[in-house]
């Protein structure tokens, strides 16, 4: 059914015709502005303050995170975070040119694949676009170089996020997402692991996807 059956289908259902021109116009000026409403005042912040209060939110939400000075340090950090966990050195990675360039051969035992997520993976390493200092959120456009697989399938995801992405509030967020062109098919706001208290109001971690969250962030 094409748009314009569905919106005409719209119509006969409210028992009116097209809006005027003057409310259309209205209207297209409201999507082309994106107005802001109210913003907190605690992602009010110098910038330095916006990702200590990220940190902060991502622990609050059952996620951990672990700054590194430089990109270049990331490999070790993955190792060494499977290693603390108790998982196999084995994970799925974006294929994401920033990840892509990272000395994984500094790391031999460490089999890194990029590709999109399957069933049996129990580790995903994503690239993360933007982080949200407000809640702790992750916004993680889908691209061919950001499999939305990744955040789904396996137990356990790493984000490579760099701190010189964390922004105060979700607005932000998106103004650098429309930046970048048209708007990606998929966009997920991860804010920690997957849960859910349905069940007799009993926290169940990984209900819905992961049931671990680690950030590892980039200063360098």
């Amino acid at each position: 059914m094409s748009r314009e059956a569905i919106l005409g289908s719209i119509r006969r259902g409210l028992k009116r015709g097209a809006l005027p021109e003057d409310q259309q116009a209205m209207l297209r000026g409201r999507m082309a502005q994106h107005p802001r409403h109210l913003i907190p005042a605690r992602s009010r912040l110098p910038h330095p303050e916006q990702v200590a209060l990220f940190i902060a939110r991502v622990e609050a939400e059952f996620g951990t995170v672990e700054r590194v000075p430089e990109a270049a340090q990331v490999p070790q950090a993955v190792a060494d975070y499977l290693a603390g966990q108790n998982l196999p050195p084995r994970l799925a990675m974006a294929p994401h040119p920033a990840l892509l360039a990272l000395p994984w051969e500094s790391l031999p035992l460490l089999s890194v694949e990029a590709r999109r997520a399957e069933g049996s993976d129990q580790v995903a390493l994503q690239h993360g676009f933007v982080g949200i200092a407000e809640t702790g959120t992750l916004m993680l456009p889908s691209a061919p170089e950001r499999p939305t697989t990744l955040n789904l399938l396996a137990e356990t995801a790493i984000v490579v996020l760099r701190s010189a992405d964390i922004v105060g509030a979700y607005e932000e967020a998106w103004d650098r997402l429309r930046e970048m062109g048209p708007l990606p098919r998929n966009v997920m706001l991860v804010t920690g692991p997957s849960r859910s208290a349905d069940i007799e109001q009993t926290l169940e971690l990984g209900a819905h996807g992961p049931r671990r969250l680690h950030v590892i962030l980039v200063d360098g």
